[in-house]
Formats: structure tokens, sequence, C-alpha cells
């Protein structure tokens, strides 16, 4: 995308991670874009090895990236594990471009780590809520007073009288 995008290569085998430094090289040769490309790779590529993929989930869900893809034998107990990710890709046959392009999945996606509080634009962004709330006299006593206490701290005297005369006509 672009010369500020990362991508991180977490694996527990060292011989594939020597393969896939050798390719990306080999790829980024090859590349039009080369130059952006290649920027990115020095500037924010890494290869993780870890001690296994099941201890590098923690790591990933730190990192929270944007896509995510898993390509292992164990590839959906692993995503079970993934809180964090904008998008997973499955297996060995799902590269993100799938994703992107044309597998259904939103290309709008948390980025710079936001997948640990938000996600991918969905269906859902598209429909408009309305919170309804109800008190009887024994809610309001109950939650009442924490009001008028938030209110006083605000500074929103209205606020908190509302709920003040309320709770003292009982």
């Amino acid at each position: 995308h672009d010369e500020a995008a990362q991508s991180i290569l977490v694996t527990d085998d060292a011989d594939l991670a020597r393969a896939v430094s050798e390719a990306v090289e080999a790829q980024l040769a090859q590349l039009p874009r080369a130059k952006i490309a290649g920027a990115s790779w020095r500037d924010f590529g890494a290869i993780i090895l870890a001690p296994s993929l099941a201890a590098a989930t923690p790591l990933v869900d730190r990192l929270a990236p944007e896509h995510l893809e898993i390509i292992s034998d164990d590839a959906d107990a692993l995503s079970r594990a993934i809180n964090n990710a904008g998008a997973i890709f499955l297996g060995p046959h799902t590269p993100e471009a799938i994703g992107d392009y044309v597998g259904g999945s939103n290309h709008v996606l948390p980025t710079s780590r936001s997948a640990r509080f938000s996600s991918g634009l969905g269906v859902l962004d598209f429909l408009k809520r309305t919170s309804i709330l109800k008190c009887d006299a024994k809610s309001l006593a109950a939650l009442g007073p924490a009001a008028v206490t938030l209110g006083e701290a605000e500074g929103l005297q209205a606020h908190a009288r509302s709920v003040a005369v309320r709770l003292a006509e009982g």
C-alpha cells in the first residue's frame, strides 16, 4: 500500500523464516512498486521466530493486525485464540487479496493496531439504533445518587437536579 505499511511473519520454523526472507527479496525485485514495497519491508517488516504458534498468539493479539493470514495445520484452532485482528484468512489457499477483492469480507478494516477495540465495516454499521431506558422508583433510588454525583462533578447542575428532585419526591 505505502511505505509505512507493515508486514510481519510470525513462525515457529526457522527454515520457513529463511525461505520467506529470500522469497520477499525475490518478489520485491519484480514488483512495479518495488521502491515503495521495499521501503515498507525494510522499515516496518519483520520475521519473528516464536517457540510455537500457540505461544505466538498473545503477540499477534498485541499487534492487532489489519489482516492476519494463518497458514498452519491448526489454522482454525489458532484463529479461535486470536481476539484482535481486522480480518483473518485461514489456510494456504486464502490470501488477503481474496478477502479484499472477492471473498465477501469487507475491505474497510481497522488499521494501526485499532483492531484491539474496533471491527471492520459491516452491515450493522449502517443500521440506526436507539437506546430506550425505563426506571421504576426502586431503580431510580438505586442509580440516582451516582447520577447526581456525576452531574455535579461535570458541573452540569441541571442534570444533577433532574435526578435529585425525583429522588426527593420518592
